[in-house]
């Protein structure tokens, strides 16, 4: 079935929606930076399109990624940070592989048991059949429950993953937090859960994409903006 034309009724050319988009996922920048950068180039943009451009096209980057994704090894490492949305501090939970590449992330109000429950029920059912032999978490204790919850979800006589509570181990995890920090900079407040998911949807797929997590992906930057523009069925 052939995907819709998004571009459809926009009034500036696609390659300057995505390049705009692109620019802002990929780069510590504010929107009004995208807008002044387009300027130097003769797009005069305002920020408010900038943003609305983020939050359509940032999700559907993302779709259209996700079966040009390698296959997510069967260790991962399982971890929550915080970001600031709508003035109170919400949970992010993510977990990568073991060679750094997102398999999935949730934003929650809570960090709790059924918070992580949920998480890696929707983490898991997104690798489908690819189910991971061993979860690498901090101590805390939710984490022990649920893992045994799933595990006799899906065998009740056998721990089909196995978990591992060594802090010193999940290193991996918490220097992609800090990364993605690094990436949000000062942008790191969100006045909704809408727009902070569609934004790090974009970002999180950017960050895939930048660290060759996907593939036949030719090498450098310019093999990522071919890559966006194949994507969106354009020449770059």
């Amino acid at each position: 079935m052939q995907r819709k034309q998004p571009f459809k009724r926009h009034r500036f050319p696609s390659l300057i929606i995505l390049s705009a988009v692109r620019m802002y996922l990929r780069y510590p920048l504010s929107y009004q930076d995208v807008a002044d950068l387009l300027g130097e180039r003769g797009v005069d943009v305002d920020r408010s399109t900038v943003f609305r451009w983020v939050h359509k096209f940032g999700p559907e980057l993302a779709r259209r990624t996700e079966r040009h994704l390698r296959r997510a090894s069967l260790d991962w490492h399982v971890d929550e940070t915080y970001i600031r949305v709508g003035g109170k501090w919400r949970y992010l939970w993510r977990s990568i592989d073991a060679n750094g590449q997102l398999v999935d992330f949730r934003l929650t109000a809570r960090r709790d048991a059924k918070a992580a429950k949920a998480f890696l029920k929707k983490a898991i059912e997104c690798v489908r059949l690819h189910r991971p032999v061993s979860i690498c978490t901090d101590k805390a204790p939710t984490y022990r429950k649920v893992i045994k919850d799933i595990n006799h979800h899906y065998d009740p006589h056998f721990d089909y993953i196995t978990h591992i509570d060594k802090k010193y181990r999940n290193n991996r995890v918490e220097s992609d937090h800090a990364a993605l920090k690094r990436l949000l900079g000062y942008r790191q407040s969100f006045r909704s859960l809408r727009s902070a998911k569609a934004t790090l949807q974009g970002m999180e797929t950017i960050r895939t994409i930048k660290n060759g997590h996907i593939q036949n992906r030719q090498p450098g930057v310019r093999g990522e903006v071919a890559l966006v523009s194949q994507l969106f069925g354009l020449a770059a």
